[in-house]
């Protein structure tokens, strides 16, 4: 890694006009200027850019997703499981955008005196991961349903009569301060939930993966994570519900109604003259809680509405399906090809092994990594999209509030505040109201928020390095390789892309080998979901990352290519669920790919090849 020179933390040049930009921000997630131990550890550490989590730069509220999972992965690791080799991820800002840093247990002691305590407490959970994830569900459960329960109500002018029959004995505006710390406790507490199993989930997956490749020395990651495939999760089952309506829509002899281009309005108001539009409008009707709080993006942003937000999403995504049934193509999963797969790569490479010893050890391994599969995927449902969907749209009761008092002139103003300013600009209106006089917010947060916009758009507009710091000699830590995909292959890969400089002179692009496949074909280069309607079948979908509601667009797609991500990231998992091939963690590939662009994806090597320069 020594050739591949990045640019110290402390190097990077504020952007002209953004000046000031870290009061937006925690205030711990600022490099030092001033302390040297800090600025040395800093500058001993490689930092890269978190792009699979924020392909843009965060909000100010947004943050809060980063502050709760920097607390709850780290404390998993360091102060739970006491996972032997893995402390923490540290975390950063650079103009918006979150850097971190995995952090290693370097005393070669202390790592064999945690192992014992890391197989006692881990192994516990591993003994009893039916009971322990069935507990979990029903506790994520409860916590949406507390979500729900919280009543944002504006302040009234006079309380109600009630308040002083009933003896309350507190108002409206206590009430308003206390929900919105509940608020904000429960999406606390959902992120001590996603990471209770989490990094368990990962560390069998690694462990097989790191057997596989020192049993077999020559096996494809791929390989590895083939012999753990064809595990049916509900992440999938949204865009399985919209199979599902797709399949009744030609049953029931109502999808011409529903037509091609029709908004949701108008298609309910068509399906509401017959009796099979009004049976099919009751099948969307129970599908829609909790299957449409999928998100249409990541669900890390306040702007990734869910389908349950805009219903026009799933419409169009149910319409792709339509299309193909019309035509009579398949559009389920091949599962049962891929778990015949499964089958005959893991025995194969079973046969391969010497000893009963290595293959009870194999057995063991394979049938532990089967076993957490499935909450790796589904906690993402739980979390990320029905609980954040539906904390959004809480948060937006919040914010008409203070838009009524003349905090903000806009409801969608309010992430530009982080959640402390949220709080102590609630206490400015309540105690105002309360008194009768104007607050001081109106004068203050109008103005700071329009210079933060102004901020925002610059950091929109900078190309963030893909990484700063001291890479290390070899980069080792489990979880780094196998969802962020940053490995020393790949930062040689991304050093040789700007030492290129010009985007128009790269020929090749290299990232993970995700999904096993060689095709070329036309690139299609979508930033968001809202691009997947633009897709035509057989294109190859170019994108930064993928999440669960772009399941339609694997559908007319016959190869992927994605900026960030490595082997468990969720391109990867669902292109080989549908046998077609990928490419993952490529550093640039929406920069330097074009719509229009004939390329080669070849899932096998991790290469892809831009036939039209070549």
């Amino acid at each position: 890694m020594a050739d591949n020179k990045f640019l110290s933390p402390h190097e990077v040049e504020t952007i002209p006009g953004t000046e000031g930009w870290e009061r937006m921000y925690p205030y711990h997630y600022r490099f030092s200027t001033d302390n040297p131990q800090r600025r040395e550890y800093e500058q001993n550490m490689f930092w890269f850019n978190d792009a699979l989590h924020y392909p843009e730069p965060m909000y100010p509220f947004d943050i809060i997703w980063d502050e709760a999972w920097f607390l709850a992965l780290s404390q998993f690791n360091t102060r739970i499981f006491m996972v032997p080799p893995a402390l923490g991820v540290d975390h950063r800002i650079i103009n918006g955008n979150v850097y971190i840093t995995p952090v290693p247990v370097t005393d070669p002691k202390e790592v064999e005196d945690r192992i014992p305590l890391f197989m006692e407490r881990a192994g516990y959970y591993y003994q009893n991961w039916d009971r322990l994830t069935g507990q979990w569900e029903e506790k994520m459960k409860k916590i949406i349903s507390e979500l729900r329960e919280i009543k944002i109500q504006p302040l009234p002018e006079m309380e109600d009569m009630a308040v002083v029959t009933d003896g309350v004995g507190t108002s409206s505006g206590y009430q308003l301060l206390k929900n919105y710390d509940r608020l904000i406790d429960l999406g606390i507490l959902c992120w001590q939930y996603h990471f209770e199993f989490l990094n368990l989930g990962y560390a069998a997956y690694v462990t097989f993966v790191d057997f596989c490749t020192k049993a077999f020395p020559d096996i494809p990651l791929q390989r590895v994570t083939q012999m753990v495939g064809g595990i049916d999760v509900i992440m999938y089952q949204p865009d399985e519900e919209l199979k599902k309506l797709a399949k009744l829509a030609i049953e029931l002899e109502v999808d011409d109604r529903i037509g091609t281009d029709a908004d949701i309005d108008e298609v309910t108001r068509r399906l509401g003259e017959s009796e099979n539009g009004r049976k099919w409008l009751a099948a969307w009707d129970k599908a829609r809680d909790p299957w449409f709080w999928v998100s249409t993006g990541t669900g890390w942003y306040h702007h990734d509405l869910s389908w349950n937000d805009d219903l026009n999403v799933p419409l169009n995504s149910m319409r792709i399906y339509i299309d193909k049934l019309r035509q009579g193509l398949p559009v389920d999963r091949p599962l049962e090809r891929i778990q015949a797969e499964r089958e005959q790569i893991t025995s194969e490479y079973r046969a391969l092994l010497k000893t009963d010893e290595d293959r009870q050890t194999f057995d063991q391994l394979q049938g532990t990594a089967k076993l957490v599969f499935p909450y790796v995927e589904n906690h993402l449902f739980y979390v990320e999209h029905w609980f954040h969907s539906i904390f959004w749209n809480k948060m937006r009761d919040v914010a008409r509030i203070m838009k009524d008092h003349g905090f903000i002139a806009e409801v969608e103003d309010i992430w530009f505040l982080n959640r402390s300013e949220i709080k102590d600009a609630l206490w400015d209106l309540v105690s105002n109201w309360a008194t009768g006089t104007k607050g001081y917010g109106p004068l203050h947060w109008p103005p700071e928020i329009a210079w933060r916009k102004g901020v925002y758009e610059k950091f929109k507009q900078w190309t963030p390095p893909p990484a700063v710091g001291t890479p290390p000699e070899t980069i080792a830590e489990p979880f780094t390789i196998v969802l962020w995909g940053i490995t020393n292959e790949s930062m040689a890969a991304w050093a040789r892309l700007r030492e290129i400089g010009d985007p128009d002179k790269v020929t090749e692009l290299t990232g993970f080998a995700g999904s096993p496949g060689v095709v070329e074909g036309v690139a299609r280069v979508c930033r968001s979901v809202d691009d997947i309607n633009q897709l035509a079948d057989g294109e190859i979908l170019v994108a930064p990352t993928t999440s669960p509601s772009w399941a339609p667009a694997f559908q007319k797609i016959k190869a992927c290519v994605t900026d960030v991500g490595g082997i468990m990231c969720h391109a990867a998992i669902v292109c080989r669920e549908y046998g077609m091939p990928a490419v993952v963690g490529t550093g640039q590939s929406t920069h330097i790919l074009e719509t229009g662009m004939k390329i080669r994806v070849d899932g096998d090597s991790g290469k892809i090849t831009l036939l039209d320069r070549v």
